[in-house]
């Protein structure tokens, strides 16, 4: 892959996880409870990419409520940046959840 389909993916991330985020915020609070599995099945998957990246056991990323899901989906995206990983997987899975919500 070339350095620009990188920047263009982690471009596209960015712009994704916005509207992921502003989408999030934008939900009654019923519906954010429906969907809160899906946004934990992202998190918990990129964390697990992660780990398994840089050599670290696999954790559970905790449950602690719709209040804080943005908070830790955003976390383990920078996580998935930094440990060098294939961002254009990623962009779509961003794509794809927001579409879900």
């Amino acid at each position: 892959m070339s350095a620009l389909d990188r920047h263009a993916a982690r471009e596209q991330i960015e712009t994704e996880l916005r509207r992921v985020v502003r989408r999030w915020q934008q939900l009654p609070l019923g519906h954010a409870l429906s969907v809160s599995p899906r946004v934990r099945e992202v998190a918990q998957g990129l964390a697990d990419e992660v780990a398994c990246e840089v050599g670290m056991p696999l954790t559970p990323v905790p449950d602690l409520g719709p209040a804080v899901l943005m908070d830790q989906l955003r976390v383990m995206v920078y996580d998935h940046g930094q440990a060098g990983l294939d961002p254009v997987p990623l962009a779509a899975t961003l794509t794809a959840l927001r579409r879900d919500l």
